[in-house]
């Protein structure tokens, strides 16, 4: 079985702050494989960056074990307190090889495009015609070819974090670490943004490690999820799983918001269909995936149970190749054939959700 390239176990970091002693991170054990898009999701102040900081050691943890590359960085012993630790000529050569990038860019103002990437290169071996040429591709990997004389003042906000992931890919890094890289761009430059790292993992073969508050940006590039709350990890597991089946709450708020389902139903709710909805109706959320959506369910019921379905919203989303939707239905019938029908729904792995009505 293949090592983890990041293994982070029983991470605690707290922090003393005059009388209090604050937990950032408690506890938390994190593997991420070779080649993973791994996103960790949480609101502000749940942990995210804390723990992500500790892979590179930028911040020490108060106790736990540190291991990438198979290279132990720390590494703390419960029981006499002492925590061994990479040399720091070391740790400066092996963080090289993990590049990052934040929200805000950290681009030399006073430089241009070529030198903020050039900059990553100042201790590096190549000599200074080698350097151009590396920088030269950066620039052209990254589709800034065109602007690598221009000022950060003369660039967009995409432009600009495009300079910074460049920058980060200077030293050939094998983890790129992405903390809300996306968090001060606009929808589409996000989008875009995110779509080169997608190109970076498959074409580089980049582990990519993305900290982010918005499941939207997970929901496009990343395979895997740890969703965060309170310094701890509440939920983790592949991007379907997550997806398909979310078992905490705070997952769920976060998937209804980068599927727009939650606005669907909150509009939808206000209709006259739902608002007037008759006794023998029932309003229902239906959730599926894979190849539940090929089969005319919905149609079948009529047939079977004589059950009739009203289909108000629906959508598809395609995570990691496979289908995954939700309906908003209001279904008629006796309390019998609705319930037979519910039944059979779930016997072929639709999930559903009464929202209003069948008392």
């Amino acid at each position: 079985m293949s090592h983890p390239i990041i293994a982070l176990d029983n991470i605690t970091v707290t922090f003393h702050q005059k009388k209090r002693t604050i937990t950032a991170v408690n506890n938390v054990s994190v593997h991420i494989e070779r080649g993973d898009v791994y996103g960790i999701v949480g609101y502000s102040g749940a942990g995210k960056s804390t723990l992500v900081r500790v892979i590179n050691l930028l911040q020490e943890p108060t106790s736990g074990s540190v291991v990438v590359n198979d290279e132990v960085f720390f590494q703390s012993d419960a029981k006499t307190d002492k925590a061994t630790r990479i040399t720091s000529k070391n740790l400066r050569d092996r963080r090289r090889k993990i590049g990052m990038i934040f929200q805000h860019f950290n681009l030399l103002n006073e430089r241009t495009v070529t030198e903020n990437v050039a900059f990553a290169l100042q201790h590096s071996p190549l000599s200074e015609k080698e350097k151009a040429q590396k920088v030269a591709e950066l620039l052209d990997l990254v589709d800034l070819s065109d602007r690598a004389q221009q000022y950060p003042s003369q660039l967009s906000g995409g432009q600009k974090q495009r300079v910074a992931i460049a920058r980060a890919l200077a030293n050939d890094p094998e983890i790129l670490i992405s903390d809300e890289a996306t968090s001060a761009l606009d929808p589409k430059t996000t989008n875009q943004i995110l779509a080169l790292l997608k190109k970076l993992n498959q074409e580089l073969g980049l582990t990519i490690v993305l900290i982010t508050h918005e499941m939207q940006a997970v929901k496009e590039v990343a395979n895997k999820v740890a969703v965060m709350q309170d310094g701890e990890i509440i939920e983790r597991g592949s991007l379907l799983d997550i997806f398909a089946q979310p078992k905490e709450q705070l997952t769920k708020e976060f998937i209804e918001t980068a599927t727009n389902i939650d606005k669907a139903i909150a509009t939808i709710a206000g209709q006259p269909l739902v608002t007037n909805l008759q006794p023998n109706e029932i309003f229902v959320r239906l959730a599926y995936v894979g190849d539940t959506t090929d089969e005319p369910l919905i149609a079948g019921l009529f047939r079977d149970f004589n059950v009739t379905a009203n289909i108000l919203y629906g959508n598809i989303e395609v995570l990691q190749d496979t289908p995954v939707g939700s309906l908003l239905v209001i279904l008629s019938g006796t309390s019998e054939q609705i319930k037979a029908s519910i039944s059979t729904l779930a016997d072929h792995h639709v999930e559903v959700e009464i929202l209003k009505g069948g008392q």
